[in-house]
């Protein structure tokens, strides 16, 4: 037993009295740091529509098959007697009641049926819990086949909802028949941009915004905080920042800021709409647009790419390039136009009509 005790480690001798509270001092402080560092990291849980405590319900509302709901819009001729059914998936800090601005009267003429609705976490709809690229393509195939639109229909995508254009025609490419890309945005990092493309977009945003882009990328879960400490600047785009404005942009800005639901459209919490838009749409892709083969191929429908030339928001350098690579893209670009082009007067129209009957 004497030997035994002998092997054993000997207990380290207590600290003395100063040495030991100022250990005990710093390894508290180290701990209330790290827990507000990481209180501060985390976002604050969602307010769920129609949850206790939550926004009302107000839209109609389709469930999903894991259970979430998408709140929808549906304008235009009834579908049970439409030639035509389009789907607007609308962009960034919007919402159903942003869809294109078709006229009753070419609705009518043409026989359209327009349905929008709330992407996840904005407005109404239940945030999706695992985002991707690929889950959004999924969920309009969902929406569509929930409300009985049949095997195939026509998408509009404006904006973050543009580059989701990109992802129904990787994902549910058999259910298309043809998609309009108005003002897409754009993520550096697709394989297969050119280093001098890609970089000449990068340099066109503001500084502040390549810093909350380059987040988003490379530290998502610090894409949060980013966005909501006061130390640096955060996304210009978020801020409403008039910089970002070009000229004819800003006079449409006064039809676009102006909306009257727009506290609707953050109500269950800026991460799971703004910010999870951001970690997605410039996050880590498993493909690029630039690997897409024409859908289209046997002539039944067409790929529209729309973007304004003096779009100080999203670079249209991107689209041109994307343009040039896939030759079955047929590409418009608007010389005097910004990013707000959709909102412009009989700009809608124009858009449908290229995108239904070919119209130029």
């Amino acid at each position: 037993m004497a030997d035994s005790a002998a092997k054993r480690p000997p207990t380290p001798a207590p600290a003395s009295g100063g040495g030991g509270m100022a250990w005990k001092l710093s390894f508290a402080l180290f701990v209330f740091l790290a827990a507000l560092l990481y209180k501060q990291l985390q976002p604050p849980a969602p307010r769920i529509v129609g949850s206790p405590g939550g926004p009302p319900v107000t839209a109609s509302r389709t469930k999903l098959k894991d259970g979430r709901h998408l709140a929808y819009l549906e304008s235009g001729v009834p579908k049970e007697k439409a030639k035509y059914k389009i789907i607007f998936v609308h962009g960034f800090d919007s919402c159903r009641y942003d869809a294109l601005q078709v006229s009753p009267e070419l609705a009518q003429e043409l026989g359209i049926y327009l349905l929008s609705f709330d992407r996840p976490g904005y407005g109404e709809s239940d945030p999706d819990p695992a985002p991707s690229e690929k889950s959004i393509a999924l969920d309009i195939e969902e929406l569509a086949d929930n409300l009985q639109l049949g095997p195939k229909f026509h998408l509009i995508g404006f904006s973050m909802g543009g580059e989701i254009m990109w992802s129904c025609l990787k994902h549910i490419p058999h259910r298309l028949s043809g998609v309009a890309v108005l003002g897409p945005v754009g993520n550096y990092w697709w394989s297969g941009l050119p280093s001098n493309v890609s970089w000449d977009a990068w340099y066109q945003q503001l500084p502040r915004d390549q810093w909350a882009v380059w987040v988003s990328h490379h530290l998502p879960w610090l894409t949060y905080w980013w966005n909501t400490q006061k130390l640096f600047p955060a996304s210009s785009v978020i801020a409403y920042n008039p910089a970002l404005l070009s000229e004819e942009d800003a006079k449409l800005m006064e039809k676009f800021g102006m909306r009257t639901y727009m506290a609707m459209i953050r109500q269950q919490g800026e991460y799971y709409c703004l910010h999870r838009d951001m970690m997605v749409g410039f996050g880590k892709w498993g493909w690029s647009p630039l690997d897409l083969k024409d859908p289209f191929a046997g002539g039944e429908g067409k790929v529209h790419l729309w973007h304004g030339a003096e779009d100080l928001i999203v670079p249209v350098i991107l689209s041109r390039y994307i343009s040039e690579r896939l030759p079955w893209v047929v590409y418009h670009e608007l010389p005097k136009s910004g990013h707000l082009f959709p909102v412009a007067q009989e700009m809608a129209d124009a858009i449908v009509k290229s995108l239904l009957l070919g119209e130029q």
